[in-house]
């Protein structure tokens, strides 16, 4: 593998191209385009096993508020599902807002934390990336913890064109993006939560949906079945329960993980013997832009 940093001349105004420093090689590279006049930094995660033979998809993993990209991927390490599941990961970098760095979850609006177009960064990443290598546009996934989670669900909200699939850890909806969403088609989401989350609370307050309420939503945005199937596992004396709600129509399941007693963290514990990026991972991919993707 190749791992090295590729820093990019940043441009003195508009959007600069990472295709000119990134020629589709695999290995990992911490890289920098400038949109909107602002420089903008992320890390690219190409396993070895893509060779640009074929489109492979596409997975955004969000750090939380005051969090960075580094961090999030050493915290939420998916390389070796990449690795095992051949598709691109990239960490992105939010601005930073009095020190700390963020993403704003509304659309362009005075609800949001800044004035940054993160909406508009992760639009032009995905072109860019797709430039440099093959990308199954139609697969293209987002996830993360707290404000990443947050942020995941209006990207699945207000981007639904480019998304096909989100997951969300320890985050929620602001309740203008649940009253504002629309995903434009069927979409896949994902969501883990703790019980005893004290920065983002189970049941909701001060702005933050409901988890109860935010599962519902997409349950029945997506004409899944109300009846969640219910099972649950322990793993190292935490008990993990798990809310299947089977796909109607439009072919899209919900899944819901709840944590009983979990913080707010990105979990560490297995899930029925796989780590929660694996899990994710195995829950998004069903599914394109078109809903689910059947069987391969």
């Amino acid at each position: 593998m190749n791992i090295g940093i590729i820093a990019l001349i940043f441009g003195c105004t508009g959007s600069t191209p990472m295709s000119e420093t990134v020629t589709g090689e695999s290995g990992q590279f911490s890289l920098g385009i400038r949109h909107n006049d602002e420089e903008r930094t992320f890390i690219l995660y190409v396993p070895d096993s893509y060779d640009g033979s074929e489109a492979v998809p596409l997975f955004f993993n969000f750090h939380g508020f005051g969090g960075t990209s580094e961090g999030q991927m050493a915290w939420a390490d998916m390389r070796p599902v990449a690795d095992a599941e051949n598709f691109i990961l990239v960490y992105p970098q939010g601005t930073n807002l009095d020190g700390e760095p963020h993403w704003n979850t509304s659309a362009l609006s005075e609800d949001n934390k800044s004035t940054a177009d993160d909406h508009g960064f992760i639009t032009y990443l995905i072109d860019q990336i797709g430039i440099a290598y093959s990308v199954d546009t139609t697969r293209v996934y987002a996830a993360g913890y707290s404000n990443g989670g947050f942020f995941s669900y209006s990207l699945g909200c207000f981007l639904g064109a480019q998304f096909a699939a989100i997951g969300s850890v320890s985050g929620t909806m602001l309740d203008d993006s649940y009253q504002q969403c629309e995903p434009t088609h069927p979409m896949g989401m994902i969501n883990i939560h703790g019980t005893r989350d004290g920065v983002v609370p189970y049941d909701g307050g001060q702005g933050y949906t409901p988890i109860p309420d935010v599962v519902s939503w997409w349950v029945d945005y997506n004409g899944a079945q109300t009846t969640p199937v219910e099972t649950s596992s322990q793993d190292g004396g935490t008990t993990i329960e798990r809310y299947s709600y089977p796909a109607g129509e439009t072919g899209v399941a919900i899944e819901h993980y709840k944590v009983i007693n979990g913080d707010h963290v990105w979990f560490d514990e297995e899930f029925e013997g796989s780590s929660l990026g694996q899990v994710i991972w195995d829950y998004v991919s069903q599914y394109d832009t078109s809903g689910h993707r059947g069987s391969e």
